[in-house]
């Protein structure tokens, strides 16, 4: 693949606060190979950098290659698969390297898993048939997989939820101090202490005879 540009050092991109809402620039294929396709070459390498969630233009380069080649049927590169796993890319905003090169194997990994679904629909024996079950159901695990460990990732961020100024009803327990709780819910009781206190209770008609003369016979020993 060839690029509109290449450098020998590693540029930093800030990306203006303008180019955030500017969709994804495409990518035209020709002789020389593929390139962005934008009027203006370094607002189009802002643009991916923004879009890949990386630092510079190699980091976005690399990972551009990288789908380039994942998109190839046959020995050409596929221009309407590799639009679908940019604007995958684009949906899934990764945020930093680590997302971004998890997000490019995410849409590569769907891309074959619907490929071998497709060899799997053609196949005329029961070879081919085996061949490709096998590789279609380990892509299929590998996809939640991948899916799973992004959201470890991003949940590593998530703030903490801290709970202050607690309030005590009649007969609760106070506690000192904060609580903190990560990506859980505390629900208060919205019962009146009366209904608390009832609840706690078992009521009278729930007696046997000998908890009742047990009963009567107490009150008759305190008399």
């Amino acid at each position: 693949m060839t690029t509109a540009s290449d450098r020998n050092t590693t540029t930093t991109i800030a990306v203006p606060d303008q180019a955030r809402t500017t969709v994804m620039p495409r990518i035209r294929f020709s002789r020389r190979g593929a390139a962005i396709d934008h009027p203006d070459p370094d607002v189009g390498e802002r643009l991916m950098v923004e879009a890949f969630g990386v630092a510079d233009r190699d980091a976005m380069y690399g990972i551009l290659r990288q789908l380039v080649r994942a998109s190839m049927a046959g020995t050409r590169p596929d221009p309407t698969s590799l639009a679908f796993m940019l604007s995958m890319v684009q949906s899934i905003k990764p945020r930093d390297a680590i997302e971004a090169m998890l997000v490019a194997q995410m849409v590569s990994v769907h891309v074959l898993t619907m490929r071998w679904t497709c060899q799997l629909g053609r196949a005329n024996d029961l070879a081919q048939q085996e061949s490709a079950t096998r590789a279609l159901g380990r892509l299929a695990r590998t996809f939640p997989a991948q899916m799973e460990a992004l959201n470890r990732y991003r949940s590593k961020d998530e703030p903490a939820i801290t709970v202050q100024n607690l309030s005590v009803q009649d007969g609760g327990k106070a506690i000192v101090g904060n609580v903190t709780q990560h990506a859980s819910v505390m629900v208060a009781d919205q019962r009146s202490p009366v209904a608390i206190a009832n609840a706690r209770t078992v009521p009278m008609q729930e007696l046997g005879e000998r908890e009742l003369d047990a009963v009567h016979a107490t009150r008759a020993a305190r008399a």
